[in-house]
C-alpha cells in the first residue's frame, strides 16, 4: 500500500492506494454522521459490505446506474434528502461507485451547508485511476457533459482493487482509456505500458499503474488546481473528439471514447506534422488492442458537439495531442477543419478494413 497527498490550493487529500486499503481506512468513519451515495449495480454486490464497514448508522441514496443518473434532478434529490435526514455541515458524505457517482456525490458534499466533508471510494478502474482524484465535480444538462460544478477537494481517496475483481471487461476497457491517456503524456508511464502491452488486465499491473498515474494527476492538480494556468488542460488529451463522439452516438463508455477520440485525434496530430514516427505508431498500436476502432458515420454531426468543449478558445475547437514521449501539445481548428479531419480519418479507418 502506498498514500499519495495532493496539496492543491484550496484544499489537502491523501489517497491510500493498494491491496487492503479499504478494510484499513474506511471503518475509522464508523460513528461518524454518514450520508453515502452509490448506484444500483454497485449496491448489489456491495451492500452488505457496506453495513458490515459502516454498521446501520448511515443514510443512503442509490442512483439508477449509468450516465444519465448525473443530472440535476438527482443532484436535488440527494440534496434534498441530505436535509431530511437532520445531515450537519460536518457529516461525511462517501461516494461509493464509479465516476457518475463520485462526481454527482462531490457536488451535492460541495453545495451542502456552503460544503461538507467528501471521501471517493472508487470501484470502477476509470474512477480509481483519473476522476476521484483532482476535485472536479459536475452534473450533465441538456446533453453537455459536466456543465454545471465545482473544484471540491475530497478528503480522502480509498483505491483498493479488490473492486476490479467484479468489473466486466468493458469497464476494465473503459479504464485503460484513461491509463493509455497518462501514459501519452507522462514517459514512464508510457514505457510501462509498453513494457506490459500483454499483460494490460492483469490485477496487480493495474494496482501498480492506477498509482502511478494518480501521481502524476497530482502533481498537475498541485500545479493547476482549477485549470487557470493551462497545464491541467494537458489531461482531457483525447476528451475533445471523445466527448462529441459520446454525446452523439452514447453506444459505448466514457474511457472507450477517450480510445476513440485520441485515436481520431492522433490522425489529425499526424497530419498536422506534430506527432509521427514509432511513438505514434506505439500509441495507435496500443489504443488498437484494448478497442477497435470504429469508422463512424455522421462524424461531421458529431464534430458539432464539440463546439460545447470548455477547453474552446472563441470559435475554434481545442485538442489537446500526443507529440512525443512525455509531451502534449495544443491545436486550435476551426469548426469546418476539425469536421473534415475527423470525416477523413473515418475514411482511412474503412479503407483499413
Amino acid at each position: 500500500m502506498t498514500d499519495i497527498v495532493t496539496r492543491a490550493a484550496s484544499a489537502e487529500s491523501i489517497i491510500h492506494c493498494g491491496a487492503g486499503s479499504f478494510e484499513l481506512h474506511a471503518p475509522k468513519w464508523k460513528g461518524k454522521q454518514i450520508y453515502i451515495v452509490t448506484d444500483s449495480n454497485v449496491f448489489a454486490i456491495y451492500r452488505h459490505l457496506l453495513w458490515n464497514t459502516f454498521g446501520n448508522d448511515f443514510s443512503l441514496t442509490v442512483l439508477p446506474a449509468g450516465e444519465h443518473s448525473k443530472n440535476p434532478k438527482n443532484l436535488i434529490a440527494i440534496l434534498k434528502d441530505m436535509l431530511s435526514c437532520g445531515m450537519k455541515r460536518g457529516c461525511v458524505v462517501i461516494a461509493f461507485g464509479g465516476g457518475v457517482v463520485g462526481d454527482i456525490a462531490g457536488l451535492a458534499a460541495s453545495l451542502y451547508m456552503r460544503g461538507c466533508r467528501i471521501v471517493q471510494i472508487p470501484t470502477t478502474l476509470l474512477s480509481q485511476v483519473d476522476s476521484s482524484v483532482g476535485g472536479k465535480t459536475a452534473v450533465d444538462i441538456d446533453g453537455v457533459k459536466n456543465a454545471i460544478g465545482s473544484f471540491y477537494q475530497p478528503e480522502e481517496v480509498i483505491v483498493d482493487p479488490r473492486f476490479l475483481q467484479t468489473l466486466t471487461d468493458k469497464e476494465i476497457r473503459c479504464g485503460l482509456g484513461e491509463i493509455i491517456k497518462y501514459g501519452a503524456l507522462d514517459k514512464d508511464i508510457y514505457n510501462k505500458i509498453l513494457n506490459n502491452r500483454g499483460n494490460l488486465k492483469d490485477e496487480k499491473f493495474l494496482g501498480d499503474i492506477t498509482a502511478d498515474c494518480i501521481r502524476y494527476k497530482a502533481k498537475v492538480v498541485e500545479e493547476d488546481e482549477r485549470d487557470e494556468k493551462g497545464i491541467r488542460k494537458a489531461l482531457n488529451l483525447g476528451h475533445t473528439t471523445g466527448h462529441a463522439f459520446e454525446l452523439y452516438y452514447r453506444k459505448k463508455s466514457h474511457g472507450e471514447f477517450v480510445l476513440i477520440g485520441m485515436y481520431y485525434e492522433m490522425y489529425i496530430a499526424r497530419k498536422y506534422g506534430i506527432c509521427g514516427g514509432q511513438y505514434a505508431d506505439n500509441i495507435e498500436k496500443l489504443i488498437k488492442t484494448v478497442l477497435k476502432i470504429p469508422a463512424y458515420e455522421d462524424v461531421e454531426k458529431a464534430a458539432e458537439f464539440a463546439a460545447y468543449d470548455k477547453k474552446n478558445d472563441g470559435a475554434k475547437i481545442t485538442l489537446i495531442v500526443p507529440k512525443a514521449e512525455g509531451e502534449s501539445a495544443e491545436m486550435k481548428l476551426l469548426p469546418r477543419e476539425y469536421a473534415a479531419l475527423l470525416a477523413e480519418c473515418r475514411n482511412s479507418l474503412k479503407e483499413i478494413k
